[in-house]
């Protein structure tokens, strides 16, 4: 009956250890960096086959294709852009590669100018939080539900 009883606490503690050691390795998955790679930027052979004053936009799209992003103003610009974020465990994610390929048109629609933009060359740009004032809010809003309770219109009358 010894035996039998030794064996089964032998077992108990291989088993808690085979359980820490799998809870250490999740929580060391749980460690590892992963990346996220979105967008796409042509190469610089690509790039090169482009002609500065010679191309249309046609003509680039067909060499390239169009981009995911246009300028706001007439269709003068076209930015294809692509980055990388890291996933770092329970940390926010940070992107640490990013590469935008700007194509600029001049009024003809020829090619103007074709520039290539990082990381390094962006800034943080803080967005303002302004939202539109509303009449509804707070005690406003109760009264003008409570006043419209009696006004229900009910189907058939």
């Amino acid at each position: 009956m010894g035996t039998f009883g030794h064996g089964r606490g032998r077992k108990a503690v291989i088993g808690r250890r085979a359980a820490l050691a799998g809870l250490g390795a999740l929580a060391l998955a749980g460690c590892a960096a992963t990346y996220s790679f979105h967008g796409w930027v042509p190469s610089e052979e690509e790039l090169a086959a482009i002609r500065v004053g010679k191309d249309t936009r046609e003509s680039v799209a067909e060499k390239i294709g169009r981009p995911g992003a246009e300028g706001m103003i007439r269709d003068r610009e076209w930015y294809y852009v692509a980055y990388t974020v890291r996933h770092y465990g329970a940390r926010e994610p940070q992107v640490i590669d990013r590469q935008i390929v700007g194509i600029s048109f001049d009024a003809a629609g020829r090619v103007a100018n074709i520039e290539r933009f990082t990381l390094a060359d962006g800034r943080v740009i803080r967005l303002a939080r302004r939202t539109t004032g509303t009449s509804v809010g707070g005690s406003v809003f109760l009264r003008q539900l409570v006043r419209n309770l009696g006004r229900v219109t009910l189907p058939g009358q």
